[in-house]
Order: C-alpha cells, then structure tokens, then sequence
C-alpha cells in the first residue's frame, strides 16, 4: 500500500552497471531489472532501489544517493515543494512504471517524488 510521504526508494549512483550489479548480487544475493544500459533497479526482499549510470567519480566521497518518497498527486506534491521553499531540479516526467519528479529542500539536498498515477 503506497503512503504519501514514505520513503519508497533508493537510488545510487553507480559508475559501472554491470560490475555494481554483480558485486551486490555476490554480497547480498540482490536480484536486479534492467531498464537500459545506464540503469537497473534492485530488490533486497524488504525495500527496492535502484542504480543509475553516471561518470562522475567519487572524488574523496561517495557518489550521490536520491532517496525517493512516495506521493499520490505529484501536481499538487510539487506545487508544496515550491510554496514551501523548494526547488525544482527536474519537473515531472515519466519512466517505466510511474511519474516522477526531483527537487531540493533549502540545504541543496535533492530528493524525489515518484507516483505510479
């Protein structure tokens, strides 16, 4: 059952999707979906995620992760983001299996919204 709010999804950035796939697979016997070259999602049997391709290294640090919560009418989600103070880093758009879209919170951290509507 989706809730407004909930932390539904964990996206890593990974600079190789092959080797990051077999090496989580090895470690925790993760199962994977891929969605193209540049991206896979993964399923631990508790909480799913995925991993999208990027070229930037982690240069002292670790690559960027996109915590992705949960809301039913990402219309009225992002007008709440704006209203309250947010930006929007990449308006709605669709992908395989809903709509999504990203934003920062005034610290600069970016999150998601995603609905399956």
């Amino acid at each position: 059952m989706a809730v407004d709010g909930r932390i539904d999804y964990v996206e890593f950035a990974a600079t190789d999707i092959v080797t990051t796939k077999a090496f989580y697979q090895r470690l925790f016997g993760w199962t994977f979906e891929d969605y193209g070259p540049d991206y896979t999602s993964f399923s631990d049997g508790r909480i799913a995620g995925g991993f999208a391709k990027t070229d930037r290294g982690a240069a002292g640090g670790p690559l960027p992760v996109l915590i992705v919560l949960y809301g039913a009418d990402l219309e009225a989600f992002e007008a709440n983001v704006r209203a309250a103070g947010g930006g929007i880093v990449k308006p709605i758009f669709s992908f395989p299996g809903g709509r999504r879209f990203h934003f920062t919170d005034p610290s600069g951290n970016e999150l998601a919204i995603w609905s399956d509507k």
